[in-house]
């Protein structure tokens, strides 16, 4: 008979073994919640495209934060829909509009969950792009001074950490120094340094009515195929402040925050978006896969990769599973 000395698989032969030798570990603590908070009161709707997610009036959203906090999700990331739109986008940076209320408010009932405001335009503006137009065409260096005119008010209003979405070159240094002449030198900066013109928003464009009036977003957004321009964004953004390097979207970009994390010693986010969630809600909904095994492996590819903080609409439930 063979003599097998190598056998990898005694350190599977149990659930104990194999805990005991398990690399990678997912954790509650790993996860941002991303939550929409909408104009008015009494405002529960589901959004069709991502089920389980709602758009919520600020006092449901603050609900909302009192139970993710229960379940010992550290964060919340606030994305909202404004009372008005213009060419400026101006609701952005408006201290009566819903991200900024729903931010004071969540901070004042649940003041230790950590909160990231994302810091874009393109919900704001009447024409669904990120910043000030020329033309047809998205003015980089006059769109940062209105950048930081929305990462000063959300800091105002309570904001732990400001995200940039924008993609526009030189915001980390612009939002940084605002923030600090502004006497906000804690609040720390998540930069999506890393955002790819992805078909993985959709959801996320109907949930947050930010679908561009015209063309798209590939002028400022990453060519899906370039990998070594990521890590030339994610040096410069270092360079220019930034507290945290996202990686966006995560799933097709798993080699991308690997890279990343391997390159850099600060804190790696990744963003699981809502094509990425919208997919695994859909199958799940047809029988064809167990949502919760395909879910929990998901989000540990994504910390196995090298993510330090994954931005998740599966956090509650995921929350839920690691702890039942």
């Amino acid at each position: 008979m063979f003599e097998q000395r190598l056998r990898p698989r005694r350190m599977r032969i149990s659930p104990a073994m194999r805990d005991m030798v398990r690399e990678t570990t997912l954790s509650t603590k790993d996860f941002v919640y991303p939550i929409f908070v909408v104009p008015g009161t009494n405002v529960r709707e589901e959004i069709p495209s991502m089920p389980g997610c709602y758009h919520l009036s600020v006092e449901n959203a603050v609900e909302l934060a009192r139970e993710i906090a229960a379940l010992g999700i550290p964060s919340v990331e606030v994305f909202g829909l404004p009372e008005y739109k213009d060419e400026e986008g101006s609701s952005a940076w408006d201290m009566t509009s819903p991200v900024q209320r729903a931010i004071g408010a969540i901070k004042k009932a649940v003041p230790e969950l950590i909160i990231v405001g994302d810091v874009c335009l393109c919900q704001y503006t009447s024409h669904g792009h990120c910043g000030h137009l020329c033309d047809h065409y998205v003015d980089n260096d006059a769109t940062l001074a209105l950048l930081q005119k929305v990462a000063t008010s959300q800091a105002e209003a309570g904001a732990d950490i400001v995200a940039p979405s924008d993609m526009m070159d030189g915001r980390v240094r612009a939002i940084r120094e605002a923030l600090d002449d502004k006497g906000f030198i804690n609040t720390s900066i998540m930069s999506y340094a890393v955002k790819y013109a992805s078909g993985y928003y959709g959801p996320f464009r109907d949930a947050a009515d930010s679908t561009p009036s015209f063309g798209d977003r590939r002028q400022y957004q990453m060519d899906p195929a370039n990998r070594h321009e990521a890590l030339k964004e994610t040096m410069l953004d270092i360079e220019e402040g930034a507290d945290i390097i996202m990686v966006k979207p995560a799933l097709a970009y798993l080699d991308i925050v690997r890279e990343v994390r391997d390159a850099i010693h600060h804190p790696v986010a990744c963003y699981n978006v809502s094509g990425e969630y919208a997919m695994v809600k859909a199958a799940a909904a047809n029988g064809w896969i167990d949502e919760q095994r395909i879910v929990l492996e998901t989000l540990t590819g994504m910390k196995r990769a090298g993510a330090d903080i994954i931005i998740t609409y599966h956090a509650i439930d995921a929350a839920k599973w690691l702890q039942g």
